[in-house]
């Protein structure tokens, strides 16, 4: 089993392969530096529309944005100060706290768990979750789905040792997946609703009762607790594009689809099965990322158990 230094000295050399490296202190405290996913749409429409800069003008400050390609990165740019906020998914915040990043839990979106889901081919003769015994499953190592795979194992009887996993990324996975080398795929949006409209995969489970898929705001420690105003006022701009984009969603997808690459019926999928809103973090859904993050001790995903409340965002709450 992989110890505590251990896991940092591979953490540290991935993110060194990144490109990412620390800065000092920033010269412009009054700049709020955004961090970003292209798949995290909320924020590439609050970043085209101005809606942030003109929450922070008046209380004097300025916006920047960097894409990154995957929440590890974008954790790790918080954590040596290249960035101040991002959004990632539920797995992301655990491997990067359990390296030791000094980063805090600001701000969620609810549980969407029909965004993620266990998938087969369609003429595939699995039908139910037990069906996997002895199948070779596909999903991306440490993620929210892994959870969701080992969440639907034992509620039907069986474990991670019952199956076969293929730990393979979204791009890979979806050509092994269309091949035919792994069984099933265990999978989240916008991939999930690709792999239903173009590949006629077919559903076995999604995490409905099983998995939340929550997503977590995130914050570099040191803007948390120095300026918590500019933080709320952060997660309000998100708020007010998140409430737009809950009451257009059709015309989100529209506009969305060039952006990113992807065709607006995908994206629309996607974002009918969304649960949208920006709320401060709480305890209960800090609880929910403490039942992961001890699953993933459990099966060595990360060297030893943590405590997710001491990432909790507390100052100006």
């Amino acid at each position: 089993m992989i110890d505590r230094r251990q896991f940092q000295l591979i953490a540290a050399a991935l993110m060194l392969g990144s490109g990412i490296s620390a800065r000092p202190a920033r010269a412009d405290s009054k700049t709020f530096r955004v961090a970003f996913q292209k798949g995290a749409g909320n924020l590439i429409f609050l970043k085209e529309r101005g809606i942030l800069e003109r929450k922070l003008a008046p209380i004097g400050w300025s916006v920047t944005w960097t894409e990154f390609q995957a929440g590890p990165q974008l954790l790790e740019s918080l954590n040596v100060g290249a960035t101040d906020f991002g959004l990632v998914g539920e797995a992301p915040p655990i491997f990067a706290q359990a390296a030791g990043a000094d980063i805090v839990y600001a701000g969620y979106e609810p549980a969407s768990p029909k965004n993620e889901a266990i998938i087969v081919p369609k003429d595939s003769p699995i039908r139910t979750v037990a069906d996997l015994k002895g199948k070779r499953v596909a999903l991306n190592k440490g993620s929210n789905v892994n959870y969701l795979l080992v969440r639907a194992l034992e509620a039907n009887g069986l474990t991670y040792h019952d199956i076969v996993p293929a730990y393979l990324a979204p791009a890979d996975a979806r050509a092994a997946f269309e091949r035919g080398s792994v069984d099933a795929w265990v999978i989240w949006d916008p991939y999930y609703a690709a792999a239903e409209i173009a590949l006629n995969a077919r559903l076995v489970v999604d995490g409905t009762g099983l998995a939340p898929n929550v997503s977590f705001y995130m914050a570099s420690r040191a803007i948390a607790e120095q300026n918590p105003q500019v933080l709320k006022a952060v997660l309000g701009a998100v708020d007010e594009i998140d409430g737009w984009i809950r009451d257009n969603r059709h015309q989100y997808a529209v506009e969305l689809a060039p952006k990113v690459g992807l065709s607006a019926d995908v994206i629309e999928r996607s974002v009918n099965r969304d649960e949208i809103g920006a709320r401060p973090i709480d305890a209960a859904t800090l609880e929910g990322q403490q039942k992961i993050a001890d699953a993933f001790a459990e099966l060595a995903l990360i060297p030893e158990r943590l405590k997710v409340t001491d990432a909790a965002w507390r100052v100006g709450q």
